[in-house]
């Protein structure tokens, strides 16, 4: 059986500690798992490849009840394909692999390349630009362009607003929560009529496009997606999308202290984009945990018997920086995933396991396609300088960013006959943290 930590109840220590909770202690234990409480209830944590593999294989756990209501209905919210199971789950997961992994008429990286040079107009415009900030309205341009959602000037200021609401406050309680939670309502209550004009013929969004699919999406039986559920699925599309505004101010981050990269895809050599891409989310934290129930009682041998009903919460975080599994966990090396064999159980910032029979997120490739084409454009589409700011970057904050966002200024066009610089190449990066008590990473 995992060992059962002393502490009575480990909360404020997942507070303070953050991403690091659950590694921390398979660390000092010696053991992949331990079991503990977590607001005053019992939860078994665990970590690493094989935990990876039991939690995700074979339909042993549920989402349901798997994780805080304050988390749920941000980030999934009630009746979402995250809290199904068995046929019902594998059904709905059909619709969202169609759309987000099937052959792509609406051009994802070509919309977003467009919204991404034309706000790099108004860039040049502004003494700083929050890459974070600015990127995650690029990205609601995007999801909302490439799904097929009509959207004015004031929809794009709302629904920027509200979905990066539901992200940057998942992991928060109290008004900070209740606040996110408010907009969401309000995104559903839009994301609601959009697909009842769809179905009453008064919207007419591209056929291929999500909007279109999830407007026209049956159930088991026959019977129409519930109006409500359906308004969950779109945001469920929509907000995923646009949170990749982090990996790309992580991206940003990587170029800038990894020259010798920045220098490599500024001259268009592509070898080693995608593991660039793939280990930016893998070093940085995203989202540190994914949480599960157990579907009934069974037996990890030589670890662990579980208990019908029994709260487990894996360590994504803690998995992608496994030293069994990577070597020297905490270095920037892009070059670890050359010949790399794709292992499911092992690179995991997004879920485990297989997209169409496990929960493993299915926008999972629209977010690396999205972030090789942010790197393309932040080293070939424009030129920028990174002043002194704060690059550091809190564990215990959920999800976390770097603390400034990534601030650049002086934006320009990328014109090599104007500049013996290379296209993209930021200009003056003096590097400057801020020591604000939390961990400083330094990737």
């Amino acid at each position: 059986m995992f060992p059962r930590l002393k502490t009575p109840d480990s909360s404020i220590d997942l507070y303070r500690e953050g991403y690091t909770f659950v590694s921390r202690r398979c660390d000092r234990l010696g053991t992949d798992g331990f079991r503990t409480r977590l607001l005053l209830r019992p939860v078994t944590c665990m970590r690493g490849a094989e935990a990876a593999r039991l939690f995700y294989g074979g339909e042993r756990f549920t989402r349901r009840g798997a994780l805080p209501k304050s988390v749920v209905r941000l980030l999934q919210d009630e009746g979402s394909v995250q809290s199904l199971d068995g046929a019902a789950h594998r059904h709905r997961k059909a619709m969202f692999l169609r759309t987000l992994q099937g052959e792509d008429p609406m051009d994802l990286e070509g919309i977003f390349e467009r919204e991404w040079r034309a706000a790099s107009l108004r860039w040049q415009q502004k003494e700083r630009v929050v890459l974070h900030e600015e990127t995650e309205e690029v990205l609601t341009r995007t999801a909302c362009a490439w799904a097929g959602v009509p959207m004015s000037e004031r929809d794009v200021v709302l629904r920027t607003r509200e979905l990066s609401a539901m992200v940057s406050n998942a992991g928060s309680f109290g008004p900070a929560n209740w606040w996110a939670r408010a907009q969401r309502e309000r995104s559903e209550l839009w994301a609601r009529g959009l697909v009842r004009r769809v179905r009453a013929g008064e919207l007419r969004p591209p056929d291929e496009s999500f909007l279109a699919v999830l407007a026209s999406h049956r159930e088991p039986g026959g019977r129409e997606l519930d109006l409500t559920v359906a308004g969950v699925e779109l945001l469920n599309v929509l907000r995923p999308i646009v949170a990749v505004s982090r990996f790309v101010a992580f991206a940003a981050l990587a170029l800038l202290r990894q020259p010798r990269w920045q220098d490599a895809f500024a001259a268009g050599e592509e070898d080693d984009l995608r593991g660039f891409v793939d280990e930016v989310r893998r070093l940085y934290p995203f989202f540190p945990v994914i949480g599960g129930r157990a579907r009934g009682a069974f037996s990890w041998p030589g670890c662990h018997d579980f208990d019908e009903g029994e709260w487990v919460m894996l360590d994504l975080y803690g998995t992608n920086h496994d030293a069994r599994l990577w070597e020297h966990p905490e270095a920037f090396k892009p070059e670890r995933f050359r010949g790399w064999p794709g292992d499911p159980y092992t690179l995991v910032p997004q879920g485990a396991g297989g997209y169409a029979e496990d929960h493993r997120c299915p926008g999972e490739p629209i977010t690396i396609r999205l972030m090789e084409q942010a790197v393309r454009l932040l080293t070939r589409g424009m030129r920028y300088r990174v002043g002194v700011q704060d690059f550091s970057i809190s564990m215990h904050f959920m999800p976390s960013l770097p603390k400034d966002g990534f601030v650049i200024q002086d934006v320009r066009p990328s014109d090599p006959r104007s500049d013996t610089q290379a296209p993209g190449t930021p200009r003056e990066c003096p590097r400057h943290e801020a020591d604000d008590g939390d961990r400083s990473f330094n990737g």
